[in-house]
């Protein structure tokens, strides 16, 4: 009991903390409330922890939940946007790399690790690939738990100040709850989601359980659609996660190093929201869906806000697999070939 003691007391605070945050009708309150109540308790010392495979199992819900979204028709729609997702893609290395930069001014660090620190992939591929460079693991980690952090405070409550909510002609495909079809579709978004964590998969089971969900409802196998309770449960779950990084010696540790880090981060969002405004202007889509497509923040975290508010959930999810999977390919030997030359 006393091993399992600081992740009980994490799941119970982090539940009371987003229903308290539905009441208040707050962004994504189920990620956000447990999110910033187990960051700030740390902070604070308290020895609090995430459930064991927290982010695992939310990543699964929400994966296999946004794959439910992607019909025929959506489908060949995302398959016309792909000009959009590589454009996308350019501009989140584009963006990786100049906040580097400027990180690297700001906080008087290596080059290295602030470009690592920067690029908007995930904490642990980026930290790893760092590692290789030379980069400070524990300085990139840090800062990229930051970033997250930053992205999902600030962009959901900007999205609601400015109204931006509704209007999104995407549903998922089902709206009706099946018991036996819902048990098959998670079995089977769970079985995506082992297999691509076997591969070694980044975001193994996110991306894993779209894939199986995906296929499914482009096929027109609509299992069941996902109930709204094991949705919140999803996002308790991640919030709880990314909430549970800090510890409390993270602001006292660095001051310099974390203001830095969220002046770029707080550049890079505005930096997303006027190229997403081009691309608005030039594609007529909804800027604020593509300024979230664009937006420096996780995979699971900016396609539940999308969710949330309504916006585009299947180009914002396209977008941010895109930019994923794009930074993982290329961020490492663009680095090198970028080492070299300036060599």
């Amino acid at each position: 009991m006393l091993r399992s003691g600081p992740w009980l007391a994490g799941l119970a605070l982090g539940a009371v903390a987003g229903y308290g945050c539905s009441l208040l009708h707050t962004p994504i309150p189920w990620m956000l409330g447990p999110l910033i109540s187990l960051a700030l308790v740390r902070v604070l010392g308290v020895p609090i922890e995430a459930p064991p495979g927290a982010r695992q199992v939310g990543q699964w819900v929400i994966g296999a939940s946004l794959g439910l979204y992607f019909s025929p028709q959506v489908v060949r729609d995302v398959a016309g946007w792909w000009p959009l997702l590589v454009a996308g893609a350019l501009f989140s290395i584009a963006a990786g790399y100049g906040g580097g930069l400027a990180l690297a001014r700001l906080a008087r660090i290596d080059r290295t690790t602030a470009v690592f620190a920067s690029v908007p992939g995930g904490a642990s591929e980026m930290a790893v690939l760092g590692e290789r460079f030379g980069a400070r693991v524990d300085r990139v980690a840090a800062a990229q738990s930051l970033r997250i952090l930053v992205v999902v405070i600030v962009v959901p409550f900007a999205y609601t100040l400015l109204g931006a909510h509704g209007g999104d002609r995407y549903t998922p495909g089902t709206a009706a709850f099946d018991g036996a079809g819902f048990a098959l579709l998670m079995l089977a978004t769970l079985a995506g989601a082992a297999v691509a964590q076997w591969l070694r998969v980044p975001n193994a089971f996110i991306l894993g359980s779209l894939a199986v969900a995906i296929p499914l409802t482009a096929a027109g196998a609509h299992l069941s659609a996902m109930p709204a309770p094991i949705s919140n449960a999803g996002q308790c779950l991640l919030g709880c996660v990314l909430g549970s990084r800090f510890q409390q010696d993270f602001v006292q540790g660095a001051p310099r190093f974390i203001g830095a880090v969220v002046a770029t981060v707080l550049a890079a969002i505005g930096a997303a929201a006027l190229f997403g405004g081009v691309l608005a202007w030039i594609s007529g889509l909804s800027a604020y869906t593509l300024a979230l497509g664009l937006a420096p923040g996780g995979i699971a975290e900016m396609c539940i806000t999308a969710k949330v508010l309504q916006l585009g959930v299947p180009l914002v999810t396209a977008f941010h697999v895109t930019r994923v999977v794009a930074l993982l390919l290329f961020t490492a030997p663009l680095f090198a070939l970028v080492r070299r030359w300036r060599r």
